[in-house]
């Protein structure tokens, strides 16, 4: 769509020439960046709002969060420096076409279903009704339960439709037939960059996975209940769609295992020898957990497989992890950054935290006291214990309907502490 409209919104671009009402460093980030996941931007309103005490079934509107993150005036990181999945970028630049008189939803309609005639739809709301859409499920502990989720979807995630429709989309894309879809794949799937030059993997929405040294491009889709995923060969012009409506599917392996089969490829061998515990770095948030082969960087995990030399990778250009074990400590990059980390044993918190905390602007508090953290109110109250780390870190597990959240608190000064995941870094709380 940013392609089709470029003489009205360019990829070089700050995302505050068309959203003034954004704040530096928010608005000093570039169009490319913001949908490129290399803008640093905070980064997922979703996770953002959780680190507020807002469940997932919390409802929220596309003008309520443009004004949330209007009041944000930090990164997750410096525009360029690394790469982390982020949909804030797509929300923002959605918003600002939208401005131009551009919505998204017409677009899909117009662009790509009425010129495959297929049914596609792009609801603003979970609730909004979509013609046969099957509910999602998600497990807990022997049961199974309808999902669904209460934020404002935006461009990032609220594309619905079946999987011939998907197919036919992606049919059109790998074979660049005429019309919208001419050179699209390419253009997509072109080559970023950080701002050092190296290049990332991940285009403009699209996704780079290479296998025994075949490349493919794709990516997926989830949420609450639901994944998807498409694996294209742009040479071949064959490709894998799969589609889920159960939350425990791995669609990205099935459509990886598939185009390894269909094209005689070995999978990655794991075999990671890592051992398994947790290891943080020498100073700030930063953490990561081993746990039989799978590495969880600020609870954003990936499966490590072995490339060589004692060293470990994600093979993932949106997760990029390249790890490898010294006998002392991890050395590597995450994300592309330099990272070092060491074991740690965690110990029971002490008192020194405790007290109220808040975070004024937007009406949040929790409480620590007996090195628990407590938030909520009503029935909806939860202690949740904390693990020191050391370095005025640590860590909680939150439960949130589908999903289970590990938190790092770390303390910048006495009486300032923020609340950090992969996704979002840049929450702040007082005493």
């Amino acid at each position: 769509m940013v392609l089709k409209h470029g003489d009205v919104i360019g990829l070089e671009d700050r995302l505050g020439d068309h959203l003034p009402e954004l704040q530096s460093p928010l608005a000093d980030v570039t169009v490319g960046r913001a949908l490129d996941m290399t803008g640093g931007l905070p980064p997922d309103t979703r996770e953002c709002l959780t680190l507020l005490g807002l469940s997932v079934y919390t409802e929220t509107e596309a003008g309520q969060l443009l004004d949330y993150l209007a009041s944000l005036k930090r990164l997750n990181f410096d525009a360029g420096s690394e790469i982390s999945y982020s949909n804030t970028g797509y929300r923002l630049v959605e918003a600002a076409l939208e401005r131009k008189g551009f919505r998204f939803n017409d677009f899909v309609k117009s662009d790509i279903a009425q010129q495959l005639g297929i049914f596609m739809e792009a609801p603003d709301v979970w609730n909004d009704p979509v013609a046969g859409l099957v509910p999602g499920y998600w497990k807990s502990g022997e049961k199974w339960q309808l999902s669904s989720a209460g934020l404002h979807i935006s461009a990032s995630g609220s594309l619905t439709g079946s999987g011939m429709a998907l197919t036919k989309w992606a049919q059109a894309l790998v074979n660049g037939e005429g019309g919208p879809f001419k050179g699209l794949l390419d253009r997509l799937s072109a080559d970023r960059r950080l701002s050092d030059g190296r290049v990332t993997g991940y285009g403009l929405g699209l996704r780079r996975n290479e296998v025994d040294g075949k490349r493919f491009v794709g990516h997926g889709g989830s949420h609450p209940g639901y994944k998807s995923y498409f694996l294209l060969d742009p040479t071949a012009k064959t490709g894998m769609i799969v589609v889920s409506n159960r939350e425990d599917a791995n669609t990205y392996k099935m459509a990886r295992d598939c185009m390894a089969a269909l094209n005689g490829l070995s999978l990655p061998e794991t075999n990671c020898t890592i051992p398994d515990g947790l290891y943080v770095a020498d100073s700030g948030p930063f953490w990561l957990e081993m746990r039989n082969g799978i590495a969880n960087w600020l609870d954003s995990e990936d499966t490590l497989y072995d490339i060589g030399g004692g060293w470990f990778s994600s093979l993932s250009p949106s997760s990029p992890v390249r790890l490898r074990w010294t006998g002392t400590e991890l050395e590597g990059e995450i994300g592309y950054v330099s990272r070092r980390l060491k074991p740690v044993k965690v110990e029971p918190l002490g008192h020194e935290l405790d007290g109220h905390w808040q975070a004024p602007s937007y009406g949040a508090s929790f409480d620590i006291k007996d090195g628990h953290l407590i938030m909520g109110i009503g029935p909806t109250r939860r202690a949740m214990p904390l693990e020191d780390l050391g370095q005025g870190r640590a860590l909680f597990t939150l439960h949130d309907g589908p999903w289970t959240k590990r938190v790092c608190l770390h303390k910048l000064q006495d009486d300032r502490i923020e609340l950090v995941l992969s996704r979002a870094r840049m929450i702040e709380y007082v005493r």
